[in-house]
């Protein structure tokens, strides 16, 4: 069987190799002849030239199949995983951190004596609740902390809108602020912080009342196939009706009265903190992504396990805890020590407490040899299978202040910091017991001699009754607490070297920061925020850059429909179907780069550079550019939406072309002069054009007057002579002259608006050279 990172092979697995291997029949080296098998054959081949040859071939043997896990071998598998992973967090690392939680809250010690000081120097709870701000101020300033990089050109737009949408959907679905408060607290304290990310489809169900409801009405709600009709009561009413037979009463159509159930089902992106006794691991695990096994346990009861949709004579059973306990987890009972009260009253089957395990495990589940990631949900003592799929991703990530190499986890600003809380406990205890002993010192008094009751009472002036004197004497003890306080501030210098945390860092330190120069405080305060800029680098690439992957995979994958969602103060439908699930991940955590005060006065210089190229106009900066300068300042000002003060160049309209420049004086006399000489052309050419017809008018008349001369010549002549005239010869004569003359007179209008064409070029070129600047004149060249 082939196994996953060469993992050890449980139980279940040895034995199914060992009974795969045994009984086989196949003969090998240890047989008793001491001879294996010939599994070789003979291949005759016939060579060009004639030659026969035989070639020994090695026969090979049959493939062998792996047949996939069974479902009770998986039993089996999942029960040795979740004993192993539970005996590892509930004896090995919730000790120590049940003991973590304890320092942080300022439990006693457990060392205590009565009479003496008791009090609990909170280091561990001073030092988280000091960096929980600077961490929380990084992951949630005005910024994304994380981004979509797309894979290709076609990906820009789809990824700077999946990392508004996913943003949107951690930040408006879910109170991702809350969650990851809980997570960086846990980390902090208890090694590491776990997170889950899930797609939850969630059922809104509501209840309606309607009544008089008509026959349309009425068939719209049956059809709709997200409501339940119940409780239909049909009424018919009786209208009277004025007839010519007088009133008449008249039946109504049908009125409905129902009950309608609506369920809508909505899917949303689901973040959740998970308390750490509740997540389990592999122990020789060293990340979640290459774990053998990942599971979250809690205790639910049978209804929760109905409304997952698990049947009801399938889990009614399983329920017969009442505590959640973990089986005597101490982290659990630090936790809440209250849940632990035994609830009475609680009879009903539903209410049953059941323990649930949902568990991610590396299987061959279809016997191809290679063990896929499958999820496992079991239920009960038992760990009975409730139900198992193959899957792609396990939907935990982690956060750890302070990882160890190859190991899972970590360490915690706890870890670091409760020997120097026991310590400085110690210290104070003896510190205050000595000067409780200076202010209130023991009294020796002789037996017998002294009213007891009047020297153990305290009141100031009040009377002891002695039968002689000197029976009551003090025992006076110095105070010798001013010892102890350099070692207090050295512990303190501990702790600052292990955490980063300080008063000069957190400007609560006047005199650690008097008569220092500017570089020297920005110096102090850099160092120890190194710290803090560490570990919110840690979570920024383990665990953020984790949860916005598996978000965005969740989102592509079961977001089967647009949605309409509000980004950036407009309305936009997000449909994440078409985006690429594998875009890189990029965080945005600006550490290292200055305080966010240097920051603005940076970009105020930029701003002042850019206005200033803007109104030489430099084509080095546009609208764009300035815009995002102002958007970046208004980010570090806390505003996350700059269009509410500012317009987004890229979203308004282009603007309208610019008008023309005005002619310069010279420009405008140009203009006039070639106004005048064209109409002058004009002028000229009507004249001409007017000539030509008043021509072909009066050659015209005098043709008409030569035709009729002519026809009353002719007749004439028929008249007295009696011969015949041919007019027509004589009449197509003269048309021939008409229009030759018309062809002339063509031929002269094209001529005349050709050179009218060429004068208006050489104006034109004339009037460009005028607006040219003038060149100065060459002197001649004995003048040189």
């Amino acid at each position: 069987m082939a196994y996953r990172n060469n993992r050890k092979p449980t139980k279940a697995e040895m034995a199914k190799n060992q009974g795969m291997y045994q009984d086989t029949g196949v003969p090998n080296a240890n047989s008793e002849n001491g001879d294996s098998e010939d599994m070789s054959k003979e291949t005759e081949m016939e060579l060009p030239d004639g030659t026969e040859i035989s070639i020994e071939e090695p026969e090979m043997e049959d493939e062998q199949v792996e047949e996939p896990v069974s479902e009770e071998e998986l039993q089996n598998i999942i029960i040795a995983e979740i004993d192993d992973a539970q005996d590892y967090i509930d004896d090995v690392i919730s000790p120590e951190r049940a003991l973590a939680g304890q320092y942080y809250k300022g439990e006693p010690f457990g060392n205590e004596e009565e009479g003496r000081s008791q009090a609990i120097s909170m280091d561990v709870r001073d030092t988280v609740q000091a960096m929980m701000p600077s961490i929380m101020k990084v992951f949630f300033a005005a910024n994304n902390v994380v981004e979509f990089a797309p894979n290709g050109p076609e990906d820009v737009e789809n990824a700077q809108q999946a990392t508004d949408y996913v943003n949107y959907c951690l930040t408006r679905d879910n109170n991702l602020f809350n969650e990851c408060y809980s997570t960086f607290k846990d980390a902090l304290i208890r090694k590491n912080g776990i997170m889950k990310v899930w797609w939850d489809t969630d059922k809104d169900v509501t209840t309606h009342y309607f009544t008089g409801l008509d026959e349309a009405a009425f068939s719209v709600l049956q059809s709709d196939p997200t409501v339940e009709v119940k409780d239909v009561e049909i009424s018919y009413g009786e209208m009277m009706v004025e007839t010519p037979m007088g009133m008449m009463g008249q039946t109504q159509p049908a009125m409905y009265d129902c009950t309608v159930v609506r369920t809508v089902e909505k899917g949303r992106l689901r973040v959740q903190s998970v308390p750490p006794e509740e997540f389990l691991i592999d122990r020789r695990a060293r990340s979640i992504e290459t774990a053998e096994f990942v599971a979250h346990r809690r205790y639910v009861t049978v209804s929760d396990l109905v409304a997952m949709g698990y049947e009801w004579d399938e889990v009614e059973n399983l329920g017969f805890e009442t505590l959640d306990d973990f089986e005597g987890n101490e982290e659990t009972f630090d936790r809440n020590p209250q849940a632990f009260v035994q609830i009475t009253g609680r009879t009903d089957t539903t209410s049953r407490k059941v323990l649930y395990i949902e568990g991610y495990v590396y299987v061959d589940m279809d016997g191809d040899g290679i063990a896929e990631l499958c999820r496992v949900c079991v239920a009960g003592t038992a760990n009975k299978i409730l139900h198992y799929e193959p899957c792609d991703f396990i939907p935990f990530v982690d956060f750890c202040p302070d990882p160890e190499p190859h190991t899972f986890f970590g360490m915690s600003i706890a870890d670091v910091t409760m020997d120097i809380q026991l310590i400085k406990s110690n210290i104070l205890r003896n510190t205050l017991d000595s000067l409780a002993q200076s202010i209130h010192p023991r009294t020796g008094v002789v037996e017998g001699q002294v009213n007891l009751e009047d020297v153990m009472n305290t009141e100031v002036g009040g009377i002891i009754r002695m039968r002689a004197p000197g029976m009551v004497q003090p025992f006076t003890m110095p105070f010798v607490g001013q010892q102890a306080f350099p070692m207090l501030a050295y512990m303190d210098e501990l702790r600052e070297n292990r955490t980063g945390i300080s008063k000069a860092a957190a400007g609560l330190d006047a005199n650690a920061l008097q008569s220092s120069t500017r570089a020297a405080v920005a110096a102090t305060i850099t160092a120890a925020a190194q710290h803090i800029e560490l570990i919110c680098r840690i979570f920024a690439e383990t665990g953020m850059k984790g949860l916005f992957k598996k978000s965005l995979q969740l989102i592509s994958k079961n977001q089967d429909a647009p949605r309409m969602v509000r980004l950036r103060n407009n309305f936009v439908p997000i449909d994440p179907r078409v985006w690429d699930a594998n875009m890189d991940v990029i965080v945005n955590v600006a550490l290292g780069t200055g305080s966010n005060e240097e920051k603005m006065a940076f970009l105020g210089q930029v701003a002042q550079k850019q206005e200033m190229l803007m109104q030489m106009g430099a084509p080095l900066v546009d609208m764009q550019g300035y815009y995002n300068t102002l958007a970046q300042m208004m980010a570090l000002a806390g505003y996350k939406d700059p269009t509410v003060f500012f317009k987004d160049p890229a979203m308004m309209p282009p603007p309208p072309p610019p008008a023309p420049p005005q002619p310069t004086p010279e420009e405008m006399l140009s203009q006039v002069q070639m106004e005048a000489i064209r109409a002058d052309i004009q002028k000229k050419a009507a004249e001409l054009e007017l000539q030509r017809e008043e021509m072909l008018r009066k050659d015209d008349r005098e043709r008409d007057k030569l035709d009729a001369d002519l026809m009353i010549k002719a007749a004439e002549i028929e008249a007295k002579y009696g011969a015949q005239v041919n007019t027509a010869n004589i009449e197509a004569l003269m048309q021939r002259d008409r229009e030759l003359l018309r062809q002339q007179g063509e031929m002269d209008r094209a001529s005349v608006q050709a050179a009218q064409a060429a004068q208006n070029a050489q104006m034109a070129q004339a009037a460009q050279q005028a607006q040219m600047p003038m060149q100065p004149e060459m002197p001649p060249e004995g003048m040189m």
